[in-house]
């Protein structure tokens, strides 16, 4: 992730490789120079209790690697066929793109961009899971 950065707001709070680091009372920036770097702001981290859907469970999974409690081979294994099942349910160009994004993040190990990707799959995913419920 050479080259991030991070603009944060008051008293907001981010995960860097594993350490939790909390802005002050003003808005700053910070550029994370450090080549693949773990990088989570906490307001975008997923609690274990909203994963209940496949795409958020991939998003914490991906997560698990950017927090340092997951190996990347093994959630790569983890990822990788889930990613392919969603495919053949989200067809749609965008949710299509999104998903190659993911996969080649995933393959890249770029984690972050990996969860970026899957991440806008949420709001997609809530309008299926809405449709399918009326």
């Amino acid at each position: 992730m050479s080259g991030l950065v991070l603009k944060l707001g008051p008293r907001e709070r981010v995960l860097i490789n594993g350490a939790v680091i909390e802005n002050g009372d003003k808005r700053s920036r910070l550029s994370i120079v450090t080549p693949n770097a773990n990088v989570l702001r906490l307001r975008d981290a997923i609690h274990p209790d909203e994963a209940q859907t496949p795409v958020r469970r991939l998003c914490y999974t991906a997560q698990l690697i950017l927090t340092g409690d997951a190996q990347p081979e093994d959630a790569r294994a983890q990822l990788l066929p889930r990613i392919e099942e969603l495919s053949h349910i989200l067809v749609d160009p965008d949710s299509r793109r999104l998903l190659t994004q993911a996969t080649e993040a995933l393959l890249g190990d770029q984690f972050y961009q990996c969860l970026k990707a899957l991440r806008a799959l949420i709001p997609r995913e809530d309008r299926l899971l809405a449709a399918g419920n009326k």
